[in-house]
């Protein structure tokens, strides 16, 4: 109702201000400072355009400040210098094993073709950073997958940097944070989990939390060490300082305006009043997708839709329904879920009122000695598949057994060794968790099954016939183990299987984990200039999508880490490649 009432607001405002000036004329405007928008303004602005950003929320980042950061960029040049051997030609063959062939093969080729391009482009013309990661397997074990070199991580960055634009850089979720405010990246992790066990490990954890202590002394909110996607926003935030980007903070998208079938500017909303801006080559929609829109998740996502969602909460759907109205479409590819995935687990975190969510992404789902069940009791999904993965899973054993909740199901001592959800490793004291109703626990299997409300003598089976093989190190259920990312993210000195162990010696411990979206899959259908389409499949000029207002040009599938911030950079990059070769102006 807020929104229908701005738009008709900003509708009778354009009415009679239309022979009026504009109140603002620029080359390009950008409308959203996630890392898609920001990494269109900043090309643009590279490139010589002037460019206007506006961002709905006070800070910049999106939901890219709370993400791992990761990109996935094929045949990266930063790889090849290190010996990592991948190259473009096998991602290409890993994605046709993967997807098939079909009518967006050419978005897919350019985003192969000019994904290590952007990236050393970034390299050399801004403060963005990447480096290689050594060892980060695609998904899937399909012809052409990679094990190392494929995925890239943003250098950490100092927030320091920034001076007081430091507090416009949304923080990472607080499950992710250490001490209330200090970051750490999963390589970060061992070494405090083991900060007593070796003097290395203890000096690097004593320069984290010093570097801490200074920081909150120093009067910043937070620790200013950025890894992670942080890292990534806060980079792309500074080099738009760098060349002096107006970035218009608490700003909607009310209205796109065209003329002739062109788009020609916008009206927004700034937190003063409605103003009219000319936009000479055009809009870049970067909102977020569908986001936190009712009407949109209930119309594109799975059902039950999800009740929980990893997206900003300020994104909510504006660039995907305001693209509709200029025309452009919205694209549920076939086979599509809607979005890309993770298990949560819900959290209730001392002095916040309300339910937060921690992602179950890599740290312990993989582990020896943990399985997943259904209200039946009942193994449904190999445990150490992708996030993703896992909750396609849920919604497919969710069609015929109650499977939202599932629940992951481990004896307290792998709780202690490798942590589980918010619980951390070397946690002895599950009190407060479990009086928190975050973990369950019981001294039977039967008597846990009572608590979470699952079929006891299901469990019971279930656990029975897993412990059977998982002692000789196999899974011939559900192959846990049995591939590159599983053994990865497992215990490398468990033995012999790095993801398998009996599930035998009570107390036992349960976690609630339910599907929520870490990005929208569907969103306006574009061609491989990052051109919105119309109903015909024509693009409309002027208007470009990027990020998760994009449709994924992975057609509902997850390749590996990095898969919505690589396209995100490159079709950012795309799209103003496009505008300056319309419109002449030498790159």
């Amino acid at each position: 109702m807020v929104m229908n009432s701005v738009l008709m607001k900003s509708q009778e405002f354009a009415c009679a201000c239309r022979a009026a000036d504009w109140d603002r004329e620029v080359d390009l405007v950008v409308v959203g400072a996630g890392a898609g928008g920001m990494a269109a303004a900043l090309v643009a602005a590279i490139e010589g355009l002037d460019v206007l950003v506006c961002e709905a929320s006070p800070q910049a980042g999106g939901t890219a400040a709370t993400s791992a950061g990761t990109v996935w960029i094929p045949g990266n040049q930063q790889g090849q210098r290190a010996g990592l051997g991948d190259t473009v030609d096998a991602a290409r063959r890993y994605l046709k094993a993967l997807i098939g062939s079909n009518e967006r093969d050419a978005l897919r080729d350019a985003y192969l073709e000019n994904a290590p391009k952007v990236i050393e482009y970034l390299r050399q013309h801004s403060r963005v950073r990447f480096v290689p990661c050594e060892m980060h397997p695609d998904y899937q074990d399909l012809p052409g997958a990679a094990t190392a070199g494929r995925a890239m991580s943003p250098e950490p960055f100092d927030g320091r940097v920034l001076g007081r634009a430091f507090a416009r850089v949304r923080a990472p979720i607080q499950e992710f944070l250490i001490l209330g405010g200090m970051m750490a990246g999963k390589e970060d992790i061992p070494r405090l989990v083991g900060r007593f066990r070796s003097v290395r490990n203890f000096a690097h954890s004593a320069g984290l939390f010093l570097r801490y202590v200074i920081d909150r002394a120093s009067g910043y909110g937070r620790g200013t060490r950025l890894v992670m996607g942080n890292a990534l926003v806060a980079r792309l935030f500074a080099s738009l300082r760098d060349r002096r980007v107006p970035i218009l903070f608490e700003t909607r998208l009310v209205e796109i305006l065209k003329a002739g079938g062109s788009v020609t500017g916008a009206v927004i909303q700034t937190r003063q009043r409605l103003e009219r801006i000319h936009a000479r080559y055009g809009v870049v929609m970067a909102t977020g997708g569908l986001a936190h829109d009712r009407a949109m998740r209930h119309a594109h996502l799975p059902q039950p839709v999800p009740l929980h969602s990893l997206a900003c909460p300020s994104n909510q759907g504006d660039g995907l329904r305001l693209g509709q109205m200029a025309g452009g479409t919205i694209g549920d590819v076939a086979g599509s879920s809607g979005g890309f995935w993770t298990p949560s687990s819900v959290t209730r975190l001392r002095g916040r009122p309300w339910g937060g969510l921690f992602p179950h992404l890599s740290l312990d789902r993989a582990k020896p000695g943990l399985i997943a069940v259904n209200s039946e009791g009942r193994r449904f999904v190999n445990e150490a598949v992708s996030y993703h993965d896992f909750v396609l899973a849920m919604f497919d054993s969710h069609r015929s057994v109650p499977t939202i909740p599932a629940y992951l199901i481990c004896e307290q001592q792998f709780v202690a060794r490798y942590g589980l959800g918010l619980v951390y490793p070397g946690a002895s004291d599950l009190a407060r968790h479990e009086a928190e109703g975050y973990i369950f626990r019981a001294s039977t299997l039967s008597e846990l099954a009572q608590k979470i409300g699952v079929n006891a003598e299901g469990l019971a089976q279930t656990v029975e016939r897993y412990n059977t093989h998982a002692r000789d190190g196999a899974d011939p259920e559900f192959h846990k183990g049995s591939t590159a990312l599983n053994r990865f993210n497992g215990d490398p000195a468990h033995s012999p299987n790095p993801c398998l162990a009996p599930i035998e010696h009570g107390p036992f411990c349960a976690m609630a984990v339910w599907p929520s979206e870490i990005a929208c899959s569907t969103g306006l259908m574009t061609d491989e200039h990052a051109r919105v389409l119309d109903q015909d499949q024509r693009p409309i000029p002027g208007l470009y999508a990027c990020g998760n207002d994009m449709t994924s040009i992975m057609d509902g599938t997850y390749p590996g880490p990095g898969t919505t911030l690589g396209p995100a950079l490159v079709f950012a990059h795309q799209a103003i490649r496009h505008i300056l070769s319309r419109k002449h102006i030498a790159a």
